[in-house]
């Protein structure tokens, strides 16, 4: 069994998972109200939180696990990228761990677990396949020939996919995180309602800070009648983001000739683009909402295929915020 620790941002995340991907246990305990009031995570604030809940957290992962420490085989916890002091309370909580028992500590890096997150439960993903990440930080499209490791293809040039729904829903005066304030808006509204551009920087790489721009433009063009409107560009803006997802991965994937696409990132939580990758010529894994956004199973997920480190080696194990 492996317990998994993910605080590289604003959720204190545990889990359980066996050495097959089985989930018993994912617990997450968001920070998202907490933030919402400045407009976006504030590292001081969310490095202070995790210290207090990564104690409960991980007690939590295990007794829905239906585990003690002592059934625990093995340790992992992100490395980075992210926030340096979130990551830090992690790294140190999970050495801890595994140093009192001298148990293997896997150091997992953030994004391979996004990448591998279709790798978990009954319907695995298996390679070789195309993954698509898409979250706050980062945009880019994988080859993975083995769930131990990926070869970025492409990836954004400037502002990541979910970024661009933080900075749009700003702009819109709508609340954080931006991404679910869109999606539940752009419902009620017309994606052709306006012609918001696709930005095709190279074959397989992302733009979205031109799309902000132009939203912004609209905006200001359309002054007090911006506010009756605002569901028709929440739908135009979130169909110029999604476009641009689904354009570049069907490019990989028929660049790449891989018949499987697996999606990843809390971008993935969109309802249109779920909806969207489902007409590629591809089978498709999309992981459920609860594996999309920052959690610990999908660390677990990408530890079960990389060497652990014995004790006491990982002592000297240090967090980086870029990898």
């Amino acid at each position: 069994m492996i317990l998994a620790l993910e605080t590289s941002c604003d959720d204190t995340c545990a889990a359980v998972v066996s050495a097959e991907g089985e989930i018993a246990s994912n617990v997450i305990a968001s920070q998202g109200l907490l933030h919402a009031r400045y407009g976006g995570v504030v590292p001081e604030i969310a490095s202070r939180h995790h210290l207090e809940l990564v104690d409960a957290v991980t007690a939590d992962a295990l007794e829905r696990a239906g585990a003690r420490l002592d059934d625990i085989d093995t340790v992992a916890v992100t490395r980075g990228p992210g926030l340096i002091g979130a990551l830090l309370v992690g790294v140190s909580s999970a050495k801890a761990l595994a140093a009192t028992r001298q148990l293997p500590l896997v150091p997992v890096d953030h994004l391979h677990g996004h990448v591998v997150a279709s790798t978990l439960g009954p319907d695995p993903v298996a390679a070789p396949y195309l993954s698509l990440v898409a979250s706050g930080g980062h945009t880019f499209l994988a080859r993975v020939d083995h769930p131990s490791g990926y070869s970025i293809l492409g990836q954004t040039l400037d502002d990541a996919a979910g970024e661009a729904f933080d900075k749009g829903a700003r702009l819109l005066g709508l609340g954080y995180p931006g991404g679910p304030a869109i999606d539940r808006l752009a419902r009620e509204g017309d994606p052709a309602a306006f012609d918001f551009p696709r930005s095709a920087p190279g074959e397989l790489d992302f733009s979205f800070s031109g799309l902000k721009t132009s939203l912004l433009y609209v905006i200001r063009d359309l002054g007090a009648e911006a506010e009756s409107r605002a569901a028709d560009l929440a739908a135009s803006y979130q169909r110029a983001i999604v476009d641009a997802l689904v354009e570049r991965t069907r490019a990989g994937l028929e660049r790449e000739g891989l018949e499987r696409l697996a999606i990843g990132g809390g971008v993935a939580a969109n309802s249109e683009l779920r909806a969207a990758v489902e007409g590629l010529d591809a089978e498709v894994w999309v992981p459920p909402v609860e594996l999309c956004t920052d959690n610990a199973a999908m660390i677990a997920g990408a530890a079960r295929f990389l060497e652990p480190v014995e004790y006491p080696g990982y002592l000297g194990l240090d967090a980086v915020a870029r990898l």
